[in-house]
């Protein structure tokens, strides 16, 4: 939590004094009339259109966690729209809670894919995102979930997952893999299994995609997450450097793929 509001105050100094984030609750369903309440974040420091990044939240839900990740994106200048998989209200507050509603999604990815795309078209109706330019990061939960959406064939830039549960699913029919692949990952992080790695990397080589996968060294699960220790989980620990370096490294990423 410390990295996080350090990171967010350096980020404020460079921004005119002028200029303010713009923070909304947005109400959308998915193909089913599920109720989903995602937030969206922007600076007005300038008009226009501007690059877009969706924000897959952890196994807790949209928390302000999750939000502080999308103001951070929203003062390096894009609008970010942080969505909500488990529908609006649904909250888990204890690791049981969290480990339940992490099955409903990953025992049915087509349910989870719905709910992505659910968050991507409400995306898009927001006037300040220039549709041609959108990516999405996710984190542990989050992490799967990006690769979900390119595995169903999301119109995306580029997806980032920071220590996602990774390994090779089948793609929607007729989709391709049509994002770059950001993948930041714990080199301890013993729910990213040696074999399950290996065939998500083959799935990537055989689809012809532009990936990186980085490992950091001594970095357990959840090495972004400031708040894990408390919960005393065996594999998953907060890691500074890690979390710093990942962070930069997703900066990089998308000063590559949107030119800023």
């Amino acid at each position: 939590m410390k990295l996080l509001v350090t990171i967010a105050l350096s980020l404020l100094c460079l921004i005119p004094a002028s200029a303010k984030l713009v923070m909304k609750t947005v109400d959308y369903t998915d193909e089913k009339g599920t109720a989903l309440q995602g937030y969206v974040v922007y600076d007005d420091a300038t008009s226009g259109q501007r690059p877009g990044i969706l924000v897959i939240h952890d196994w807790r839900g949209l928390t302000d966690t999750t939000k502080k990740r999308a103001d951070m994106l929203a003062q390096l200048g894009y609008i970010a729209f942080a969505a909500d998989i488990f529908g609006k209200g649904v909250r888990p507050q204890s690791v049981p809670e969290y480990q339940k509603q992490v099955a409903i999604y990953k025992g049915d990815r087509a349910l989870y894919r719905e709910r992505e795309r659910a968050a991507y078209q409400a995306f898009l109706k927001q006037p300040l995102l220039d549709p041609t330019k959108m990516a999405a990061i996710g984190y542990c939960f989050g992490g799967t979930g990006v690769m979900e959406m390119a595995w169903d064939g999301l119109d995306l830039k580029g997806v980032v997952s920071f220590h996602g549960g990774l390994d090779a699913q089948p793609l929607s029919p007729g989709a391709t893999i049509k994002p770059k692949v950001l993948a930041l990952c714990g080199a301890d992080d013993p729910y990213e299994k040696p074999e399950d790695m290996k065939a998500f990397e083959q799935q990537l080589k055989d689809n012809n995609v532009d990936y990186v996968i980085v490992y950091y060294g001594h970095a357990q699960h959840a090495f972004t997450d400031a708040g894990v220790d408390a919960l005393n989980l065996p594999g998953a620990k907060y890691n500074v450097a890690a979390d710093e370096r990942s962070w930069h490294a997703m900066r990089g990423f998308f000063q590559e793929i949107f030119g800023k």
